[in-house]
């Protein structure tokens, strides 16, 4: 850094005055050599001079407890669209409403009138739609079935919401998320109500997910089926899991059986989706949504500090 008093009395003067009218002022560099005389190019060294010399300080605060730099960080190491980074660590209070508030706000912002918009069931994406400000006037269709968890909301409930906000068509049906077999779910899916819905998941071009590692508390898929299942998918590779999606630690999607039994979006057509915006909260995840990211399944993470730290960790090793 120049020190000030490196600077000539005139220079430093001049300096000053231009740094004043330029970033206090919001005056145009053309303008300010226009009215002083000077060539712009001038003004452009004195403005250098003052940053580097110190007469001028920029501070950058992030503000609406977002940690801007870390964001930027992992958008630029995993190639992301976007990339919002909640102030918060896994273990705060309320983790999954903050996660969800900044979903929200990042719906808020790509959502337009020619999209259609895709919801699951999800615990962090039901605080989403709870945040939700507004939406344009879009369809709204359910992308999975439903979980049976006491106190929970269905994605019934969630579409419904969303729509209602929107002020347009839901798109929904009654069906549970995981069967007893393969052949009742796929007699659950030709039920007119249900096939019906599921068909327009072709014409969704933004969807929400929620990603789960294949751990116990991580995944609400892997806490609701046997000890056998759990098996069979750890025996494909799988590290995590997103609306019954598995892929392995490369982001390549696995099959198990499971998959079979299952009432919701197919790898193939999420794949289809222009932009998937996926939530993760907690580093016991960072694997899974490290898998998610490098298989090129994510166009938007909202996620918490503590899981990206270990993401921008793993992205620099």
């Amino acid at each position: 850094m120049i020190e000030p008093s490196a600077l000539r009395a005139t220079d430093a003067a001049l300096a000053s005055e231009v740094a004043r009218r330029h970033y206090l002022g919001s005056e145009r560099k053309v303008d300010i050599a226009a009215s002083m005389g000077i060539s712009r190019f001038k003004v452009a060294r004195l403005l250098e001079a003052a940053r580097s010399s110190g007469i001028v300080r920029i501070e950058i605060v992030d503000r609406g407890g977002v940690d801007g730099e870390l964001s930027a960080r992992l958008r630029t190491a995993y190639g992301l669209r976007r990339c919002i980074v909640v102030d918060c660590s896994d273990d705060a209070p309320r983790l999954r409403e903050h996660v969800g508030s900044a979903g929200a706000d990042v719906l808020h912002e790509v959502v337009g009138p020619q999209d259609v918009l895709g919801l699951p069931w999800a615990r962090t994406v039901s605080a989403l739609v709870e945040a939700l400000p507004e939406l344009p006037p879009v369809p709204v269709v359910q992308l999975s079935g439903s979980m049976v968890i006491p106190g929970e909301r269905s994605p019934v409930d969630m579409v419904r919401a969303a729509a209602g906000l929107a002020g347009g068509e839901a798109h929904l049906y009654y069906a549970p998320f995981i069967l007893d077999d393969a052949a009742s779910a796929a007699a659950m899916r030709r039920q007119p109500a249900v096939a019906q819905a599921m068909a327009e998941v072709e014409r969704v071009t933004v969807a929400v997910v929620s990603i789960g590692a294949w751990e116990p508390g991580h995944s609400t898929i892997h806490d609701a089926v046997d000890e056998r299942d759990r098996a069979e998918v750890a025996a494909a590779g799988a590290v995590g899991e997103a609306l019954g999606v598995f892929v392995d630690r490369e982001g390549r999607a696995v099959h198990p059986s499971l998959v079979d039994r299952m009432v919701t979006i197919g790898d193939e057509e999420l794949r289809r989706v222009p932009e998937t915006v996926a939530l993760a909260t907690g580093a016991a995840k960072a694997g899974a949504v490290r898998a998610f990211l490098t298989g090129g399944w994510v166009d938007t993470l909202v996620t918490d500090r503590s899981l990206a730290t270990v993401l921008a960790r793993s992205a620099g090793s």
